[in-house]
């Protein structure tokens, strides 16, 4: 274990921030490391604990071995921290960086004080790796006969690609934008995750011996047929990007929009230097109001900000939180308590006060008389428990909300049809792509499906799960038995 009485004597320490105003004149990364002595320390702190809750099922789906890469870097053995790390997750700088840490929330020493700083140790580990060139591409020792397609560039689909070219499969990825990535390279805004760190990752695949094809969207530009008959195995990791709609009076109006659409344009912007494709998401100087609270929501108010929004408010359905864990929301469940994330912050710092509005649903889009939105219509709605489940009543008169441009950041319900279609995969109740746990096999022979797709709208720790999952099970599907690695 670290210092056997670190957890006694020393404090948790979060990486620093750039000041808010600072980083709203810019898309650069917000958060700075913590030095090596401050690191140190928080290796430190780790408890060793006998049930260690912070790598369970609970706290890491990734079962990454936190307490020993903890100890490691508290003794100054940085390259064996990365070997452990490595072992179970293959980017552990993008988990690093923009998972929520639900292996924070289920460390032990959170029951009393704060918890290891878990992601700081993370980010630092993997980077000191790059810095000292101890990261480098480890392409198979040997090549086996068999080809798999790998349909969607996101984290599982990468992560998938990664364990089954090392493997020795000729691996092709199949991207439909122009760009590797999915929804790290446009949906996660850069200053939560440079795009420089998706593009190294990309090329270290790539010297391994994966292929990509990017503007390639199957069933559009490339047909089923043809992966089926030039691939041993077919693996869908397209993830869950049909966005939830809000089907309210005046949804039709102009500037009335989905958060994605925002956040892939104005992060094309940014890497591309052009102006925004659509005219209609020109932020700067106008009334932005963004529906959602979860980190899509966050981001958007972010974004916007930058984009020089004249204002903005983030509306949630929900109640406000409560400060402290409720007593149906136990350790080492995720915490439902009141957070200020970066967005947040950053809107109070320039107006003054936190955006959200909580209890509040939307009832009209207003149309100002030119088929553009130019408000909202409102109302405080309170919850109450009926047989069971939360029932939502209104409470009080609607009001109005200005505003010329709205984003919806409602979450997502799935997958897109057109790929269960074309290979006539069959869905379960959520239109996610039918595959059970640990099998990923879809109802079409030779046909697995991993992430978000399979299991709905989730983390990136639980992507990078299904596709490490996901090769080692198409990996004994094409060769009757398979060395990849299994869950501890």
């Amino acid at each position: 274990m670290g210092k056997p009485t670190g957890f006694l004597e020393l404090q948790r320490q979060s990486p620093p921030t750039r000041k808010p105003k600072e980083r709203l004149g810019d898309f650069q990364e917000f958060t700075r490391p913590l030095t090596e002595e401050q690191l140190a320390a928080q290796g430190a702190r780790c408890m060793d604990c006998g049930v260690p809750f912070c790598q369970s099922a609970t706290g890491c789906p990734l079962d990454n071995r936190i307490p020993e890469w903890n100890d490691l870097v508290y003794r100054g053995r940085w390259r064996e921290a990365l070997e452990r790390l490595h072992a179970t997750n293959n980017f552990p700088e993008w988990t690093g960086r923009v998972c929520p840490a639900p292996c924070e929330a289920a460390c032990v020493l959170g029951l009393e004080k704060a918890p290891v700083a878990i992601k700081s140790l993370e980010c630092a580990i993997v980077e000191r790796g790059f810095a000292e060139g101890w990261i480098h591409p480890e392409p198979p020792l040997k090549r086996t006969e068999k080809a798999v397609a790998i349909v969607g560039s996101g984290p599982a689909g990468l992560a998938a690609a990664q364990q089954l070219n090392r493997a020795g499969h000729h691996v092709t990825v199949f991207e439909r934008d122009d760009r590797v990535g999915g929804l790290l390279t446009y949906g996660i805004p850069a200053m939560k995750l440079d795009k420089k760190l998706v593009e190294r990752r990309v090329q270290q695949l790539e010297a391994e011996g994966v292929r990509f094809l990017t503007s390639e969207e199957v069933g559009r530009t490339i047909t089923a047929r043809k992966l089926r008959k030039e691939f041993d195995a077919i693996l869908l990791a397209v993830g869950a990007t049909r966005p939830r709609d809000l089907a309210i009076p005046g949804r039709q109006l102009r500037g009335v929009h989905f958060a994605m659409e925002l956040l892939v344009a104005s992060t094309r912007h940014l890497l591309d230097q052009k102006q925004l494709a659509s005219p209609e998401l020109l932020v700067k100087g106008r009334t932005v109001v963004v529906i959602g609270g979860g980190d899509t929501g966050t981001d958007c108010v972010a974004t916007s900000l930058r984009l020089g929004a004249e204002s903005v408010t983030q509306l949630e359905l929900l109640p406000r939180p409560p400060a402290d864990r409720a007593q149906d929301n136990p350790w080492p469940e995720w915490p439902r308590t009141f957070r200020v994330d970066y967005g947040q912050e950053e809107a109070a710092a320039r107006a003054g006060a936190d955006p959200r509005t909580f209890a509040v649903a939307s009832r009209a889009f207003l149309d100002d008389g030119r088929g553009a939105v130019k408000g909202l219509e409102v109302v405080e709605v309170e919850w109450e428990q009926a047989g069971g489940r939360p029932v939502m009543k209104e409470k009080g008169p609607p009001r109005v909300i200005p505003a010329d441009l709205v984003l919806l950041a409602m979450g997502f319900e799935g997958p897109e049809a057109l790929l269960a279609e074309e290979l006539k995969v069959e869905r379960d109740a959520r239109t996610n792509f039918a595959a059970a746990y640990g099998r990923y096999a879809t109802s079409v022979l030779g046909v697995f499906a991993a992430g978000d797709c399979r299991r709905g709208q989730s983390l990136i720790v639980w992507a990078i799960a299904e596709g490490r999952g996901a090769a080692r099970a198409i990996d004994e599907y094409l060769m009757g038995e398979t060395d990849l690695p299994a869950p501890d």
